[in-house]
């Protein structure tokens, strides 16, 4: 491969990486023609790009990408295969299903926005991870709780307090006094 070509892939990967907030490093190299074409399509229809590249190449692009990869470069060894999607857990879901199949894709390492995971032993934690929407959902449903609490109250009470109001209202004048 030309340094131009290599260029071009890194600059590729650096945009991919920008664009995509979660990604998997993954080794599928134990899978035949076939078995990467169903897990292509597996992917595809999840909404996950797997791209393979020279893991220099992807180190290249972890640095140009201006992203904070932390370790992860460290998991670059032997066949490399990215996992990019904008769901947190679509590719330890999809990792997890492909499995049931084989052994195989293997997890090498994970960057999860800001965080870092290494080594397959870490795919139950990215599948318990919730993201960022599932995390403001419960925040605010927990802010929200409180609050209807209250309107509830009041509507009952206020309820209460008119059903009081129209029982007075229509006894005879005699019975007031």
């Amino acid at each position: 491969m030309k340094k131009e070509e290599k260029e071009i892939v890194i600059d590729a990967l650096a945009e991919k990486f920008k664009q995509y907030k979660n990604v998997y490093i993954t080794d599928i190299s134990g899978l035949n023609a076939q078995k990467t074409s169903d897990l292509r399509r597996l992917l595809f229809k999840q909404g996950i790009n797997l791209q393979v590249a020279k893991n220099t190449l992807i180190a290249k692009a972890f640095e140009k990408s201006g992203r904070d990869f932390g370790n992860l470069a460290t998991a670059l060894a032997g066949n490399s295969a990215l996992m990019l999607s904008e769901d947190t857990k679509a590719p330890a879901k999809a990792i997890k299903e492909f499995r049931k199949k084989g052994t195989i894709p293997a997890l090498k390492g994970a960057a999860i926005d800001m965080d870092v995971f290494i080594g397959d032993n870490q795919l139950d934690a990215l599948l318990t991870l919730k993201s960022k929407n599932e995390l403001l959902g419960e925040i605010i449903g927990l802010l929200q709780s409180p609050a209807q609490n209250v309107i509830s109250g009041l509507k009952q009470g206020g309820g209460k307090i008119a059903g009081i109001l129209k029982t007075l209202s229509e006894r005879p004048e005699e019975e007031n006094n």
